[in-house]
């Protein structure tokens, strides 16, 4: 069997199980097993395949089979153009929370040494993407999940941003409150899907990522980003912003939430690549003081 025909036997495989994008994946799959980029693989294309590569590569596509997402049976997932470390602990990073990181980049674009939070950081892929593409920058990084924090830790010294970033294991802002930082900007990926819509996602994320990461607490969305808003307010230096994703329908509630907040100005969304209002920033505005 040639590098070809596994490739199209892994398609028609996935395929005849109803597996979305079967090609790529099989693809993907292939390109892992024999730890080569696409270009190689292609100059490889009509190689014959070593028969302990077709077993590991029937292993990856047997997991695909099963539900087992692509990210985590490969191990790794590209946001912001750089290779995070991923598996069952930490959220897979997704190409609408770059929007996140791009609304930060915009909001401190002058301002000098910004002191960033990364809230529920997961894999890290927010905060570390702000160090890698903010020199200056220094980010703390929290989660409620210790074993989240060790993917995360791993994932900056990947990139060479560790000496930048602190990791601290705590609930939202809380351990940034009680330490009493300032901050120019906190960023945030919450667990924004009801409890009562868990059955309506996908089976890959619903058996697979990390519940904690994905659905929201038990008393709701709307108070997981009141809590965000309030604990911002105590950190944020005058002009600093909260910049917060939301599910697809969710902003103009986040919106309202915010107007409510006193203190917050400048409210304001922006779009992923599907059009959906995916992002919802404000800048504080209140001296710090004003809320106690």
């Amino acid at each position: 069997m040639t590098i070809a025909e596994a490739a199209q036997a892994g398609r028609e495989h996935l395929a005849a199980l109803g597996i979305d994008e079967a090609g790529i994946t099989a693809e993907v799959l292939l390109r892992h097993t024999l730890q080569l980029d696409r270009t190689a693989l292609y100059i490889a294309w009509d190689r014959p395949l070593e028969a302990a590569a077709w077993t590991r590569y029937q292993a990856l596509l047997a997991e695909r089979a099963r539900g087992r997402p692509v990210a985590y049976i490969v191990g790794s997932r590209e946001f912001m153009g750089l290779s995070f470390q991923v598996d069952e602990r930490v959220l897979i990073p997704r190409p609408e929370t770059e929007v996140v990181v791009h609304v930060v980049l915009e909001a401190l674009a002058h301002t000098a040494a910004p002191v960033i939070a990364d809230v529920g950081t997961g894999s890290g892929a927010i905060g570390i993407s702000l160090a890698a593409l903010r020199p200056d920058a220094r980010v703390v990084a929290t989660d409620i999940s210790a074993p989240a924090l060790e993917v995360a830790r791993a994932n900056a010294a990947r990139h060479g941003v560790a000496d930048r970033m602190a990791f601290i294991e705590g609930d939202l802002l809380r351990p940034l409150v009680a330490a009493g930082l300032r901050l120019d900007a906190v960023a945030c990926n919450p667990p924004y899907v009801p409890a009562e819509a868990v059955g309506t996602l996908p089976a890959e994320i619903r058996n697979f990522e990390p519940p904690l990461a994905v659905i929201a607490p038990p008393d709701g969305a709307d108070s997981l980003y009141t809590r965000l808003a309030d604990g911002a307010s105590r950190l944020l230096k005058p002009g600093g912003w909260l910049v917060v994703e939301v599910s697809a329908g969710q902003a103009p509630r986040v919106v309202e939430l915010l107007h409510r907040a006193i203190g917050y100005e400048a409210i304001q969304t922006h779009r992923d690549g599907l059009g959906w209002e995916r992002v919802v920033a404000a800048r504080w505005g209140a001296a710090r003081e004003a809320v106690g």
